[in-house]
């Protein structure tokens, strides 16, 4: 990875965007995808569509979705208790059982307020049962409500206060790799196609709240109505000390990327981007999904009534934990197959099934 995409990455993955609040996020993926892009816009939610036209000769050549969510799970504040504690809900799919003992970030109107989520010392525990994020609570040192309500307000968003690793040379872990990743690999496979030149028309989309529904999905998607869409999300890595590799298909880091098979995707699609990377020697691995997809892709393939769809999946451990973690190699990988499908998708229409 060159030194402008892996800083690019970093910073997206260093921009709080939980669900509802993406926009410092958004302009980050903007800034960049606008140095390439023939026209950047937003909507009245700020989903950010970056637009490569097509070829004014072409007649019949496609349009094309290459995209991510912007989105991350987090908190949002709930109620301040007269003792100033701050008692959160979810944004998204938060757990409890990694949520304990964190540092945390009220993204406040004035400014950043530094807290932490509170954990009974051991030596008190009495009851380990499951614990649920309505049980938990924040200590950002206030000792009053009105002191706390001087720094927050109801509804600010809340991050884990966690930063990006690279554990190697390829293998980095975070919070909310789910899923800037994949906005990422929008963004590189769109550049890459620009710089290859297609005949299609290609659009970069940076979707938000997904993890809340994919609400941002359904809006492009009935917005846009394209030929195609490729959405790339996380999906279950499995090759750690006892995970339970029975719940899911057998995806490993570093095995390349994942296509998903069954429901949502195309199989159209699927066969164009394996093709892509058959002919490339990218090793992919594949992904059954045969009741939907849970991503973006669920929100595409019905909104303006039948979009050929297909997931690609980055093969991540430990999602939905600040301490999730990516191969690098196979993100580069996902970001090459979009771009080499962009550039020829004309070859591949029409996404249709044989009946």
């Amino acid at each position: 990875m060159d030194d402008p995409s892996r800083d690019f990455l970093t910073e997206l993955l260093e921009t709080p965007s939980p669900s509802g609040y993406e926009t410092r996020g958004q302009q980050v993926w903007i800034d960049y995808v606008d140095q390439f892009a023939d026209d950047v816009r937003t909507d009245a939610y700020g989903n950010a569509i970056a637009v490569h036209e097509g070829a004014p000769d072409a007649s019949g050549a496609p349009e094309i979705v290459l995209t991510g969510h912007a989105d991350e799970i987090g908190f949002i504040v709930k109620s301040i208790d007269g003792d100033g504690f701050v008692r959160l809900g979810r944004i998204g799919g938060s757990d409890p059982s990694v949520s304990k003992g964190q540092h945390v970030t009220i993204h406040a109107a004035d400014g950043p307020v530094e807290g932490v989520i509170g954990q009974h010392a051991i030596h008190l525990r009495e009851d380990e049962s499951e614990t649920d994020i309505e049980d938990l609570w924040i200590d950002i040192g206030a000792e009053s409500e009105d002191e706390a309500r001087d720094r927050l307000e109801i509804g600010d968003p809340i991050t884990v206060s966690s930063t990006v690793s690279w554990l190697s040379e390829t293998r980095l872990a975070g919070r909310g790799l789910d899923n800037r990743v994949g906005t990422w690999a929008a963004a590189e496979g769109f550049r890459q196609a620009v710089e290859t030149g297609t005949d299609a028309t290609v659009y970069a989309v940076s979707t938000v709240q997904e993890e809340v529904g994919g609400n941002g999905a359904r809006m492009v998607g009935f917005d846009l109505e394209p030929d195609a869409v490729v959405v790339v999300d996380v999906g279950h890595a499995v090759d750690y000390p006892s995970a339970p590799s029975e719940k899911t298909s057998q995806m490993e880091l570093g095995g390349g990327p994942a296509l998903g098979r069954g429901s949502t995707n195309h199989p159209a699609v699927f066969d164009a981007l394996r093709s892509v990377a058959d002919e490339r020697e990218l090793e992919v691995q594949i992904e059954a999904l045969g009741v939907g997809t849970g991503t973006d892709a669920d929100g595409f393939f019905t909104a303006a009534g039948a979009i050929p769809s297909q997931v690609v999946s980055v093969p991540n451990r430990y999602m939905h934990t600040p301490v999730e973690v990516i191969d690098t190699d196979d993100l580069e990988e996902i970001a090459t197959l979009l771009g080499v499908f962009a550039s020829r998708a004309d070859e591949f229409t029409p996404f249709a099934v044989d009946i």
